[in-house]
């Protein structure tokens, strides 16, 4: 029987992609061709895209810097030079997508067809029968086989298909089976999760926005799409709210309303826009705000902390980067934009954002125009202060365009990835001892190994399960994963090994009673939910094994009520210690104060002492001068004595000898 290799595709793929994206915008290399660039494009998006296809087709800029007199040259070398070593296929990518965003309809295709990657198909006949390609595949490529008129297809061996009404397998990666027609294939979409249905609204599919919205039932996973209608907002305003499609969006539960905050569009506002949707009467409007908003942005966190959206950084509809700070009180609808002190992360967009103890607010990853961040910020949201703390375990990968949940003190981080390849690991981050782990991971393209995917956490038979869908690996999916998190291992362990409150002061936050006995009401409900998962069987019966179950229960319970004894005694002690410390520094500042005092007094009377030396140093060189001149009047008077006497004596001798020789003695 003779095999045969078929290979299946749709679309053009890389990098005939490219080619044609930049036929398309007629660079050809030529100076026309760059003139032609600038008259459909801003400078900005010209620039780029110019950029972008010099690193694709001739690598990275090597050329010396122009002279100050082109400035226009000097422009586009530095917009080369700033992608550094930026691979060529990633560089042709980017060129894609940016002309994508720009120009949805540069590239004609059908609104349903998605560009699929190649598939290869090999069949055992003799007659060679077409190839088809399941929509729920999570591999790079599918292998079929006919076997006895059947065909039969490998799945992705990290990802396990399951029956549509159970999610059986802790800590690995699933596929339930789905019913009701899906949502078109998108990434940069948004979602969130009211009442044990995900709703998902918005994306980017083949460079076109989408502003449809559905909703998948996490109870039965039926999907549906939800008809909505836009209304006037309200007495406040006249003119009727305009529903525009959007991608990287931010979907946001609240009240049992959607708010879709900001996002890409083709016709962007100035001001970010918050459009609210209304379950019960499914209306979208426009939420009234006051104070300044926001410049219109897409790709950027927002995050639900209290009665308050945070807003940190972005891209604008310029391509700038942003690293600004707003806050959005749901009570007064008041935005506010935040000074904060410290260093900020650089201005990035597409990262993950995730609040702790409704106090912290943690940024991690992102992405600028030429590189991916691994790097974790924390913002102290009383203190409104930036800082950067050492992180602990096996930290992950530099990546943008993922998606994160988190469940109790623990950060789910999946998808994204850097200039090269997807991120396949699913990784945790202990929130209070900022402590990573790797929770699990896929091999191959897999949708789970996407950007812009999204990822919300519901509730399923009892259990947290996370949820994602969709994003962007060379192909567009619409794929649904679960994820059930074990909850073994939890805080309940860690406070059974009674570790010193100093080490929980050194992480993130200080941990209080109230906090304490919190976690340990959750770590008791998720404790209940495993012992009862891990031994109830499907026909056994639960009354023969309640009891050992409340035994259990009663037993953990002491362990943690001695446990959070033990926490409130240090906790007494740590307050008293801090008391004498604090007392012990106030003494210490009025020595000190004391001594300061008596150092001033010092300094005052060094100084007088060093003026009297200075001035008993010039009296003492006068007294040197006047002794000099002295012993010289001294001097010349001994000498004018000493003359005075030898005339004298020869004075006398020389009468003498006169008288002698007949001569006269001179008359006086």
């Amino acid at each position: 029987m003779a095999d045969m290799l078929a290979r299946a595709s749709s679309g053009l793929a890389y990098p005939e992609r490219f080619y044609a994206a930049a036929s398309y915008v007629g660079l050809d290399g030529s100076v026309s061709s760059v003139k032609q660039l600038s008259s459909k494009f801003s400078n900005d998006t010209a620039l780029l895209l110019y950029a972008l296809h010099q690193q694709a087709t001739i690598g990275p800029c090597n050329i010396p810097k122009p002279s100050a007199w082109k400035p226009v040259e000097q422009s586009k070398w530095k917009s080369w030079q700033g992608l550094g070593i930026m691979p060529a296929i990633e560089a042709m990518r980017l060129f894609v997508k940016i002309l994508e965003e720009e120009d949805p309809g540069w590239y004609p295709m059908p609104s349903n067809s998605v560009p699929e990657p190649a598939v290869d198909v090999q069949i055992n006949s003799t007659k060679a029968e077409p190839s088809v390609e399941n929509e729920a595949s999570f591999g790079e490529t599918n292998t079929m086989s006919t076997e006895e008129g059947h065909l039969t297809e490998t799945q992705d061996k990290d990802v396990v298909l399951e029956d549509p009404n159970t999610v059986s397998v802790y800590n690995q990666w699933t596929a339930p089976l789905t019913s009701g027609q899906p949502p078109k294939a998108r990434y940069e979409h948004g979602a969130a999760v009211i009442q044990d249905k995900m709703y998902m609204y918005g994306g980017n599919h083949n460079g076109r926005y989408l502003g449809d919205l559905h909703v998948l039932d996490l109870k039965n996973w039926t999907w549906s799409r939800v008809e909505t209608k836009v209304v006037t907002e309200s007495h406040e305003t006249s003119s009727p709210a305009t529903l525009t499609h959007c991608a990287g969006h931010s979907l946001i539960p609240w009240d049992n309303k959607l708010l879709s905050v900001g996002g890409h569009t083709k016709d962007p506002s100035e001001s970010m826009p918050v459009m609210v949707f209304d379950l019960h009467t499914c209306t979208w409007s426009i939420l009234k705000t006051n104070g300044k908003p926001p410049i219109s942005r897409g790709g950027q966190s927002t995050t639900l902390v209290g009665k308050s959206l945070v807003i940190f950084g972005g891209q604008d509809a310029k391509k700038s980067l942003l690293n600004d700070l707003h806050v959005l009180d749901l009570d007064s609808m008041t935005w506010n934009e935040i000074d904060a002190v410290g260093s900020p992360p650089s201005p990035r967009s597409d990262h993950a954002a995730a609040v702790h103890a409704e106090r912290y607010l943690l940024i991690f990853g992102g992405g600028s125009h030429a590189t991916c961040f691994d790097d974790l910020h924390v913002l102290d949201l009383q203190t409104m202060e930036w800082s950067r703390h050492i992180q602990q375990g096996e930290s992950p990968t530099s990546r943008a365009g993922h998606a994160g949940v988190t469940i109790g003190e623990n950060w789910f981080i999946v998808g994204g990835g850097d200039t090269k390849s997807g991120a396949s690991e699913t990784v945790v981050l202990n929130m209070s001892t900022l402590a990573w782990s790797v929770l699990t991971s896929v091999q191959g393209r897999v949708p789970l190994a996407s950007e812009g995917l999204s990822l919300v956490v519901s509730s399923y038979n009892g259990e947290d399960v996370i949820v994602a869908f969709g994003g962007y690996n060379g192909r567009y999916n619409n794929n649904v994963n679960v994820l059930k998190p074990s909850h073994k291992s939890s805080l309940k362990s860690k406070i059974m090994e009674a570790s010193p409150v100093t080490d929980s002061v050194s992480a993130v936050n200080n941990a209080t009673t109230r906090d304490i006995e919190s976690e340990i009401e959750v770590s008791q409900e998720s404790k209940v939910r495993e012992i009862v998962m891990d031994n109830v069987n499907p026909g056994s019966k639960v009354e023969g094994k309640s009891e050992r179950i409340i035994t259990a229960l009663k037993s953990e319970k002491e362990e943690v009520e001695v446990s959070l004894s033990k926490e409130k005694i240090q906790t007494l002690q740590l307050k008293e210690e801090l008391a004498e410390i604090e007392t012990r520094n106030t003494e210490l500042y009025k020595e000190l104060q004391s001594v300061r005092s008596q150092l001033a007094a010092e300094q005052s009377r060094c100084f007088k002492l060093e003026v009297e030396v200075a001035e008993l140093r010039q009296k003492l060189q006068t007294l040197e001068t006047v002794q000099k001149e002295l012993e010289l009047l001294h001097r010349q008077r001994a000498v004018a004595s000493e003359q005075a006497s030898t005339n004298a004596k020869r004075q006398s001798s020389g009468g003498v000898w006169g008288w002698l020789a007949g001569t006269p003695p001179p008359k006086t």
